[in-house]
């Protein structure tokens, strides 16, 4: 694998030698015949075929359902590295936590002038239903994924935060499984941080949060859109793992506020749903009418305190892109103290002088939709054609505050399968954490790579593959 100084590369360091925590699994490499990886790769294929892993691809004109392609070189981080992120996730949601307490209730921050108040109560994340409610411990965003890239040794940045409902951790979970399989021996040489302990993890967090979290047992249930969500396999698998139901809006019902689930005896009385669904759907009294996933009702009996939603509602204007720039004054409003993990510096499209910068320079920067998500919406200015950015420009001027802009970071490169071998793709990282009685942090993460040579786009959604993250113990 050679390396190139353009980018970070996290296996070789400028003398082309193996850095200390990848020396191990380089000198592995080196010892595999040629066709070694490819073989193993065809394994990890029929593993993921027999256990169903799929994500479905909206649009597409060929099958919807496809696998995400899994790539078997582990990223691996170091435990000193690790230590620095985990602290810095750690500050940043409960700052992200306590952002959204303050907006729903006397808005300090906004008194205060720390961000427009216009963004935040204008903004169609915000939901003005939920003033004045205080979810139990006051955790809104209880299940968080935060997008991390890495660009130098010591430098990485956070590039948004999935308070809403993030996913992939079902990813997370099989990539290990599936690389314990495949290469047991590799284990037995690195002390690798397990991940496995996350559904415990996740139903001790959603029954620390129930609405009497003294009661003996609780029921909690996980809510899907149903089988043609994309990510329904992962909320069937989050339920099989917790040993919990996985409901339909149909499967559940509200009675003098209370929710029920229906049964094939007497109905049970559920204390926290596990929401897969977005916002507008959840309740057709509350908010989109014509929902047919959601459960009439369901709000009432929320704000009064009779069952809990996670993540609750609302909690999408903490990680939505216009407010993410503010996100190092919420950490310093809210803590006191300097982010520990930086933002990408951001250009709001909203105000006129960082307009007219980025129309000047969108040969160079990324421009993304305000509530876009999966890669869609988007423009990589550097690898977009001249038709293709003059297209963009007429859109960005139809409607500026629908887009951010950001430079374009040359992102870190892992080692990678690919055809001709191993060679260094780009990855970012997405590590899950949950809040509740405590905040619990999963050491990894799922690392997502982009496969196509000199791409910067890791989604699964446009051609983006995953791998094992390897955070290794002391």
């Amino acid at each position: 694998m050679s390396n190139d100084r353009t980018f970070f590369n996290e296996m070789l360091d400028e003398t082309g030698g193996p850095r200390q925590c990848y020396s191990r699994l380089a000198r592995w490499l080196e010892d595999k015949p040629s066709n070694f990886l490819s073989r193993k790769s065809k394994d990890a294929e029929t593993i993921f075929r027999r256990l169903g892993i799929t994500f479905a691809v909206y649009g597409a004109d060929e099958a919807t359902e496809r696998l995400i392609p899994f790539d078997p070189i582990p990223r691996i981080i170091s435990a000193s590295e690790w230590r620095r992120l985990s602290a810095g996730i750690d500050q940043r949601v409960r700052a992200l936590n306590a952002f959204l307490h303050d907006i729903y209730h006397r808005q300090e921050i906004l008194r205060a002038g720390r961000i427009p108040a216009d963004l935040v109560l204008q903004n169609e994340a915000f939901l003005p239903e939920m003033a004045g409610f205080t979810p139990a411990r006051k955790v809104y965003s209880h299940i968080i994924g935060t997008d991390l890239v890495r660009v130098s040794e010591n430098e990485f940045y956070v590039l948004e935060d999935n308070t809403r409902t993030p996913s992939g951790v079902s990813y997370m979970m099989e990539n290990r499984e599936t690389m314990m399989r495949l290469f047991p021996e590799l284990f037995q040489t690195h002390h690798v941080a397990p991940v496995e302990q996350y559904p415990e993890n996740l139903l001790q967090t959603l029954e620390s949060v129930a609405p009497d979290p003294a009661k003996s047992s609780q029921t909690i249930v996980v809510l899907t859109p149903g089988i043609y969500n994309s990510a329904y396999f992962e909320h069937a698998f989050l339920a099989d793992s917790m040993g919990v139901e996985l409901v339909e809006g149909r499967d559940l019902f509200v009675d003098a506020g209370h929710v029920y689930m229906r049964t094939t005896r007497e109905p049970k009385q559920v204390d926290v749903i596990y929401r897969r669904i977005d916002d507008a759907f959840l309740d057709p009294l509350t908010f989109n009418p014509d929902s047919m996933l959601g459960v009439p009702g369901l709000f009432d009996a929320y704000r009064a305190g009779n069952v809990t939603i996670c993540n609750a509602p609302g909690t999408g204007i903490a990680d939505d892109k216009a407010i993410y720039a503010y996100v190092p004054d919420i950490i310093e409003f809210y803590t006191g103290q300097k982010p520990i993990l930086n933002n990408v510096p951001t250009w709001n499209c909203s105000r006129a002088d960082d307009l007219a910068y980025v129309l000047d320079n969108l040969q160079d920067i990324v421009v993304k939709e305000v509530h876009g998500s999966g890669g869609y919406g988007m423009l990589i200015g550097p690898t977009a054609s001249k038709r293709e950015i003059a297209e963009f420009r007429k859109v960005l001027e139809a409607n500026p505050s629908n887009y951010i802009a950001q430079p374009t970071l040359a992102l870190s490169a892992c080692p990678t399968h690919v055809n001709s071998g191993v060679a260094p793709r780009h990855v970012d990282l997405r590590p899950f954490v949950l809040i509740g009685d405590q905040v619990r942090i999963t050491p990894g993460g799922l690392t997502r790579v982009a496969l196509k040579k000199g791409s910067l786009v890791v989604n699964s959604s446009q051609g983006g593959g995953t791998k094992d993250t390897w955070v290794l113990e002391d």
